[in-house]
């Protein structure tokens, strides 16, 4: 790793009341100490005690750039374990700027995007996992995903890896100990015990790869499609839960020809909203290809909003539209209860065969949102979510190499089903071990270490 001094702007550049740039290497101080000037010109940031602040000015040959505080972290105390040095300025394009090319001028380097963070890895700070959640802590998009980058910031991934890490290097090495030196150890019955052990990693990885979906969705959002004939109230509902007039709204059916994507926030939760077109028959072949797409995206949906309208009758593309939720988590919505019901909940329970949760709303007047959304919080999270013991995948690259290490572990129990020697035990063991430690880095090379954090930001 080079240890040459690098500098960036650590905030969002453009109008703020705050710009941060931040120093970090071997001569962070010193290229600090260059610039800057306390008044009285009394004081040399190297000679100040670490995790200090201090009021001054920038100065670039004598001209002052902008009033500034200084923050003063000496190594190994700091996110990178080097001397660092962060200069708080005024906030703006050009001030940032600007008092980033006097340090430049005086001894840093541009940083590269995310070599904060990756020093701070290669020095032992953080490992692979806990970097990746840095990137998803910027990127939260609700409360779930904050709390969840933040959990695996502190640890909770990491900690689950090693210790499946321990547990499996444990039998490597008893049974490389037992190869060895069989007058001390031995591995009578040893298969057996073996297999109740590499079972039980099974069930703690498999729970971790399961919770992946959940992971994605925390991350990225609920694919939400809303489903429903036409005229039924599915853009109505779109715009109640976005806030605005997103989609148009008139009481000609069909008015919908094509879907409309919208991303909202309701409870913390993402949702990733499709409206579609009315699902019916029809001899109109713009509308038929708006249906078409309406039912596929049904079949990639991780979620379906089945839009009743209370004040019709149900009929056959009802019966359509029922068949698209098979499989899928589905709330059904009987809409329009502002208006004289032509079908009632026991008839829709009745119909649905009472398989999926029904909420009674009103689009227009704003009825029912409310339920709406505590029985998505259910059906997803169980109503709420605790990141002190549960531990959700959201990493594609981590869910990858947990499913690689239960292959691996699976063949140690082919192995002991067809009585193989002990040597092909600790071979697949082995590369179930090298899975999980990619996963905290332990194990990566160094094209996957620079393409994790390639897509960080550059002052990070």
């Amino acid at each position: 790793m080079s240890n040459d001094t690098i500098a960036a702007i650590s905030t969002a550049v453009g109008g703020s009341g705050i710009g941060i740039i931040r120093i970090s290497g071997q001569d962070a101080i010193s290229v600090a100490d260059r610039i800057f000037v306390s008044p009285g010109k009394q004081k040399k940031l190297s000679a100040q005690d670490s995790h200090t602040i201090h009021y001054g000015y920038i100065q670039d040959d004598g001209q002052t750039v902008d009033e500034v505080l200084v923050t003063l972290m000496r190594a190994p105390r700091s996110f990178t374990t080097e001397d660092t040095v962060e200069i708080n300025c005024h906030g703006g394009i050009y001030a940032t700027r600007r008092v980033l090319d006097t340090v430049l001028k005086n001894g840093a380097r541009p940083a590269e995007p995310g070599e904060f963070t990756k020093r701070a890895f290669l020095n032992g700070r953080i490992d692979l996992s806990q970097a990746e959640s840095v990137i998803d802590v910027i990127q939260a998009k609700n409360e779930y995903a904050l709390q969840s980058s933040v959990s695996q910031l502190k640890g909770s991934v990491s900690r689950e890896i090693k210790k499946l890490r321990e547990r499996i290097l444990y039998q490597c090495a008893f049974i490389e100990s037992a190869l060895d030196d069989p007058e001390h150890y031995s591995l009578e019955d040893y298969p057996e015990k073996l297999r109740t052990e590499v079972e039980d990693l099974l069930k703690s990885i498999t729970k971790l790869t399961s919770s992946a979906d959940n992971g994605r969705m925390i991350k990225e959002g609920i694919q939400t499609v809303i489903l429903g004939k036409p005229n039924a109230g599915k853009s109505s509902l779109l715009n109640v839960l976005a806030g605005e007039e997103r989609a148009i709204v008139t009481d000609i059916a069909g008015t919908t020809r094509d879907t409309l994507e919208e991303t909202i926030s309701i409870g913390g939760i993402t949702l990733n909203i499709i409206d579609t077109a009315g699902i019916r028959n029809t001899q109109d072949q713009i509308e038929q290809i708006g249906v078409d797409r309406a039912k596929e995206k049904a079949r990639t949906a991780d979620l379906i909003i089945y839009v009743v309208d209370s004040s019709v009758s149900m009929d056959e593309n009802d019966e359509k539209i029922l068949s698209l939720l098979d499989g899928k988590k589905s709330i059904v919505l009987l809409n329009k209860s502002d208006l004289p019901s032509a079908v009632y909940p026991e008839n829709v329970q009745a119909f649905t065969e009472n398989r999926f949760p029904l909420v009674e709303i009103s689009a227009k007047e704003e009825k029912g949102i409310d339920t709406l959304e505590n029985v998505i919080k259910t059906m997803f999270y169980e109503g709420e979510i605790s990141f002190n013991d549960e531990i959700y995948i959201t990493s594609a690259r981590q869910k990858s190499e947990l499913i690689q290490a239960k292959e691996s572990l699976e063949k140690v129990l082919q192995s002991i089903s067809m009585c193989l020697p002990e040597d092909f035990f600790s071979i697949d063991l082995m590369d179930a071990y090298a899975s999980l430690g990619r996963i905290i880095g332990e194990e990566a090379g160094e094209d996957l270490i620079n393409e994790i954090f390639s897509r960080f930001c550059m002052g990070k």
